[in-house]
């Protein structure tokens, strides 16, 4: 999985990328464009039941699921026109599963912005103008294209009339992703990979204060979460202050730091989960005493789809899944003793993956 994080220069972005993937490789200062090649990062996906799992095997090595954050250049306005560093922008936002989109909720005199004043929905509509018209010029090649193809088969009509549609909406300020679609018209959606239907979350950059007082008391936040709901997005209250000083902290203090706060876990972690609501993802285990790991899979795969996850020969030989559900095995202390309970299934080709489950898979090829 690949989050892009964007927003405009000195909201912050550079600074949390710094925080959560734990490194200082974007640079972060005072000055638009102080990111100009995204930088990458790779983050463990936090996973307590691979600790538990680690216990219980003892295996030569445990792997969590991961996830890989790109702090992506800072944006202007004119970008869709190639103005500031907008072309690149652009090309590396289209490359990610998810956006995370960076608002600056919070006041500070020795950090300008861009704008001179704080202003969320400015700051937002900004960013998705220029993500429209990039989507607009994207969309008129298109219907060009689709155009072409009525003249030898008139079954492109219903596809030409949908997207003419999706353009009118995109030209009146709406992104692709508030459009409600039919299961035919969500398939014409996603063969075009506009830049605004990816799923995005808001990331309401806010201060310290905030947290320690009362996040619910900034009024920037509030204007976020109505447009969230307009642009059927979901809002993530963080602090890139607050994870810049629990970064460099061992696990002991940063969770004294966090319960002085009022908090129950990091950012990171509360980002991690929103994105895997927001894709859709589940992890399933397996474990064993040369591994214990965790794989990312979208919810409604299937056993084959999981198995060729760890690799494509599981897949293409693959027999059945013998799984157990973490919680059953936990609670039986052993794979053992969980096959003496009845607890451990041996499912076919059909089966719905759940998250927590623990497989192993049979397979010949």
């Amino acid at each position: 999985m690949k989050l892009g994080i964007v927003g405009l220069p000195n909201v912050g972005k550079s600074t949390l990328f710094n925080a959560i993937t734990n490194t200082r490789s974007a640079e972060a200062a005072n000055y638009a464009f102080c990111t100009i090649e995204p930088n990458v990062g790779v983050v463990s996906v936090p996973d307590e039941r691979l600790d538990v799992l680690t216990k219980m095997y003892s295996p030569k090595k445990t792997t969590p699921a991961t996830i890989e954050f790109v702090d992506i250049a800072g944006l202007v306005k004119g970008a869709s026109r190639g103005e500031g560093l907008g072309n690149k922008f652009l090309s590396h936002i289209r490359e990610v599963d998810a956006i995370v989109h960076v608002v600056r909720c919070f006041e500070n005199d020795d950090i300008v912005h861009v704008e001179g004043n704080i202003d969320p929905a400015r700051d937002i509509e900004t960013i998705n103008l220029e993500l429209i018209l990039s989507d607009i010029e994207l969309l008129d090649r298109r219907i060009e294209k689709t155009k072409k193809m009525i003249k030898a088969d008139k079954k492109y009509l219903v596809e030409l009339e949908f997207f003419e549609q999706l353009k009118e909406t995109l030209e009146r300020g709406f992104s692709a992703r508030s459009v409600k679609c039919t299961e035919e018209e969500a398939k014409l959606l996603e063969s075009v990979a506009l830049l605004t239907s990816k799923p995005i979350i808001f990331a309401a950059n806010m201060s310290e204060k905030d947290f320690k007082f009362g996040i619910n008391d900034n009024k920037f936040l509030n204007i976020v979460r109505e447009i969230a709901i307009k642009e059927n997005a979901k809002v993530l209250p963080i602090s890139a202050q607050i994870e810049a000083e629990i970064s460099g902290l061992d696990l002991d203090e940063k969770k004294l730091f966090l319960d002085d706060m009022g908090l129950f876990e990091s950012g990171l972690d509360r980002l991690i989960t929103a994105c895997y609501d927001l894709l859709g993802l589940i992890s399933f285990l397996t474990a064993g005493k040369p591994e214990v790991r965790a794989w990312t899979i979208k919810k409604g795969t299937k056993a084959p789809g999981a198995a060729g996850k760890i690799h494509t020969d599981f897949e293409r030989g693959f027999i059945r899944a013998e799984v157990v559900s973490f919680d059953d095995l936990i609670s039986c202390g052993s794979m053992a003793a969980a096959k003496e309970k009845g607890l451990v299934r041996s499912e076919g080709k059909d089966y719905v993956m759940n998250d927590g489950d623990v497989v192993l898979f049979r397979f010949n090829v």
